[in-house]
């Protein structure tokens, strides 16, 4: 089924701010949900890098995992949340540890990130401020 063209809009700004998140770190959905004005879908955030298209080697696909680094978006609590699939979470550790970011197993078995450390949180995307 096609994508209206608001849900287009909406995939492609997700896209294109987790593409500004510096290599080793990590946000929320929720945090990439304020910076493109839309603070209110931190659940849609997660459906469109659900639904991000694997690498690809179409150039018609301007957005795939390997042009933009899903990797680096986990939830409010800096726990990695299962994508859909079994090892999903496992996979999303795999690479974050691959940017050397220390990704760790609670008591309760989630993959937590120290936002602490890792957190990338601006208040506008650098493509939006003069310096960007």
């Amino acid at each position: 089924m096609a994508r209206s063209d608001e849900a287009e809009n909406f995939f492609a700004a997700v896209y294109q701010a987790v593409r500004e998140i510096p290599y080793g770190k990590v946000t929320s959905y929720g945090h990439i949900a304020r910076l493109i004005g839309r603070p209110e879908c931190p659940r849609q955030v997660g459906t469109c890098l659900k639904h991000l298209p694997g690498v690809t080697s179409d150039p018609s696909v301007l957005y795939h995992s390997g042009t933009v680094p899903w990797q680096r978006v986990i939830n409010s609590r800096g726990v990695i949340s299962p994508r859909g699939v079994p090892s999903g979470a496992s996979q999303q550790a795999a690479a974050l540890r691959r940017e050397a970011v220390e990704v760790e197993e609670s008591n309760a078995g989630e993959l937590t990130v120290d936002f602490g450390i890792y957190g990338w949180f601006p208040d506008v995307l650098p493509s939006e401020t003069d310096d960007g």
